[in-house]
């Protein structure tokens, strides 16, 4: 088969398709990338081909931020999200992702869940389409908003739009919203950190039994920082971090795509710097993560067991950080409350608290036990529809 994978130009909506698509290309199905040439360095390093189609996520930004007159990286609005993914996107990258797709030929397009290109040239070209949502389902006002914009977009064009055949659910059952009901074609796909490649994550290291009491190889807790490529500003986490350091923790932070370690003002001895690094490595030996909660970040902790400290900043993070509260997997913080000393204190009551520890094990065996990338690959190439 000829798989077309779907995405807007941005890491966090790109890597978790990728299980999926490694999953493709072990089956030997061929497999490319729709989306802006800004990503190609990214997915020619995972063995991937791009067809480049539209602007980078700056310019998609930029212009949202003109029709709108604000800013679309803060607290989303149905609104906004809308104009953003199913008004700019769509109109400045449709028409060119449309030609290179009908040259490419593709027999399904696997769209992520805020995509809308990928739909409008499945329809356009009368293939298939499937949606990958990459966390809880979205609040059905921002959902109805983005079909009321985008329909104008296939009325141009001529277009009807098509439902999707299959809504592939990468989140478990205990990160869900309260009475959702699961569409027509759910089939569960089991999300991995990035990097991870098709494995179970390693079992996380083992916690001490109170705040004061070690573990057996006497080190301190390990805290991952991670904000994301979009959120991670020096002005941001620095009042974070040096407040962290304080604490008795080995803290290792992630650094965005054009930061350096240099950019930081901490003390520098307390703090390791990493550059943009597999999810999967970086979770390794992992006690807790801090995070702006992006959908992938969360996920993949919670597939590893680890659990968290939110603090939103932006985007859907809102959403992931209220279901990790609610599943007892970490502390989400709200915001106001999200001050270097809230994220301390956090923090250390995580840490200090099995409890959060045990939750996240639970999401963990959920996770575990949802259909891994390579069966749902079989399943879609089968043309067969598992309804959960």
């Amino acid at each position: 088969m000829r798989i077309l994978f779907s995405s807007t130009p941005v890491h966090g909506h790109l890597l978790p398709q990728l299980p999926l698509a490694r999953a493709f290309r072990e089956r030997g199905d061929t497999v490319a990338f729709l989306t802006a040439g800004a990503l190609i360095p990214l997915l020619a390093r995972e063995g991937f081909d791009v067809l480049p189609a539209g602007p980078a996520a700056d310019e998609l930004l930029a212009e949202a931020a003109h029709r709108t007159g604000t800013d679309p990286t803060g607290t989303p609005t149905p609104e906004v999200a809308a104009e953003i993914f199913a008004g700019v996107r769509v109109d400045l990258t449709a028409d060119e992702a449309l030609a290179v797709a009908r040259d490419w030929r593709p027999e399904l397009i696997v769209a992520e869940l805020v995509d809308f290109v990928g739909p409008l040239t499945a329809a356009a070209l009368d293939v298939p389409v499937a949606t990958l949502a990459y966390g809880p389902a979205m609040p059905p006002e921002f959902g109805a908003a983005m079909d009321a914009v985008v329909a104008g977009r296939y009325a141009d064009r001529g277009l009807t739009p098509r439902p999707a055949d299959h809504y592939l659910d990468t989140c478990p059952p205990a990160m869900q919203q309260d009475g959702w009901q699961p569409p027509s074609g759910r089939l569960p796909l089991r999300p991995e950190p990035h990097g991870q490649g098709g494995q179970r994550p390693s079992e996380p290291a083992a916690a001490p039994a109170g705040p004061d009491q070690r573990r057996s190889d006497q080190r301190p807790p390990r805290v991952l920082v991670t904000f994301g490529t979009v959120f991670s500003s020096p002005d941001v986490l620095s009042p974070i971090l040096r407040e962290l350091s304080q604490a008795d923790v080995e803290l290792r932070v992630t650094l965005g795509l054009t930061a350096s370690a240099e950019d930081f003002d901490v003390d520098h001895d307390r703090v390791t710097f990493v550059g943009f690094t597999p999810l999967s490595e970086l979770l390794r030996d992992t006690d807790l993560v801090v995070t702006h909660g992006g959908a992938g970040t969360t996920l993949g902790a919670l597939a590893a067991g680890i659990p968290m400290v939110i603090a939103p900043q932006g985007a859907d993070q809102f959403i992931q950080a209220d279901r990790v509260a609610a599943a007892g997997a970490g502390l989400d913080l709200p915001q106001g409350t999200a001050t270097p000393e809230g994220v301390a204190k956090a923090a250390s009551a995580v840490l200090a608290d099995q409890g959060f520890r045990a939750a996240a094990r639970t999401v963990a065996d959920q996770i575990a036990a949802m259909p891994s990338p390579a069966e749902v690959a079989a399943t879609l190439a089968a043309g067969q529809v598992r309804v959960a």
